[in-house]
């Protein structure tokens, strides 16, 4: 049988707050903060006990007469959260108090950058499968070059699980790589992502789409819309644009790829209201296509 014991002394206020199950100590006194893995036994010790059996309790219910080396909890739940103590069976003395916190090791983190603003930065983020439930960590940094020897950055944190660089190296054939490793009282892990600048190139979607009548014109629409605003420098890295549209109800049609940030459809049914969306990529086709854009919608013009 394997116990994993992972105890920390804390000050005398005991929280649980996934579950909220924790009570108070009681006496005043202090508690030990000890971490435990869902899912496997962990066990309470009490330690004062010295060999014998010692009365537990949860709060204020008794649980009953434990062998030493203390309480074992099969099968670890977020519903084992909270407050015990162990006590001398005959004269109810504590020997020890214990607040349980219950979560996962950190997984290894899933990352993911773009340069959704190049050349100025790359943007990252990342997520853990399971989340760990324990207050976790993350120490962020990024190389450019696989080198250990290179002198790793700071990849400043922007968010819980994400964080940016910039002066980033246009054209390189050297790859960047993001480093990010989680930490929390049951562990470490850490993941790393290479990548070529110009492999990640990746817009927000376009802006402000807008989709409207033409005078006149009962089978076309005029479309509309502007760059992305976290894209810096649409004059001397131009984007080029897909557009999805159909009516309510029918399958889309893409077209494109379009330079300009106005069009217009034709052939389009006369009366009937049409949904329309924009993508943008770099003109170079480097990288890949943005999310699609909110969907706008219009109808051709009608005779009055």
């Amino acid at each position: 049988m394997k116990w994993l014991w992972v105890v920390v002394f804390v000050a005398p206020a005991c929280s649980a707050p996934h579950n909220g199950t924790a009570g108070s100590t009681g006496d005043g006194g202090r508690c030990t903060l000890q971490y435990g893995t869902l899912g496997t036994e962990v066990l309470l010790p009490c330690p004062a006990s010295a060999g014998g059996p010692a009365e537990w309790r949860r709060g204020d219910t008794v649980l009953g007469m434990y062998p030493a080396p203390g309480l074992a909890l099969p099968n670890a739940s977020l519903a084992h959260e909270g407050h015990y103590s162990c006590h001398h069976p005959g004269t109810g003395d504590t020997w020890a108090t214990t607040c349980l916190r219950l979560g996962y090791p950190p997984a290894l983190p899933n990352i993911e950058c773009w340069a959704i603003s190049y050349p100025q930065a790359v943007n990252c983020s990342w997520a853990l499968a399971p989340e760990p439930l324990l207050d976790t960590d993350f120490v962020t940094t990024y190389r450019h070059g696989v080198e250990v020897a290179t002198e790793p950055g700071e990849c400043v944190r922007t968010g819980l699980q994400s964080c940016s660089f910039g002066g980033v190296e246009m054209f390189s054939f050297t790859p960047y790589v993001v480093n990010v490793t989680a930490v929390n009282p049951l562990g470490t892990a850490s993941s790393f992502l290479p990548f070529l600048l110009e492999n990640i190139i990746k817009p927000d979607p376009p802006e402000d789409l807008r989709v409207s009548p033409i005078p006149g014109e009962t089978t076309k629409l005029l479309l509309e819309w502007s760059p992305p605003g976290s894209w810096p420098y649409p004059e001397h890295f131009p984007l080029k644009y897909h557009i999805r549209y159909g009516q309510e109800g029918s399958a889309t049609q893409t077209i494109g790829p379009y330079e300009q940030t106005s069009h217009t459809l034709t052939g389009v049914r006369p009366g009937t209201l049409h949904h329309v969306q924009v993508a943008a990529k770099d003109d170079g086709d480097s990288g890949e296509f943005s999310a699609w854009s909110p969907p706008a919608s219009g109808t051709p013009w009608m005779e009055p």
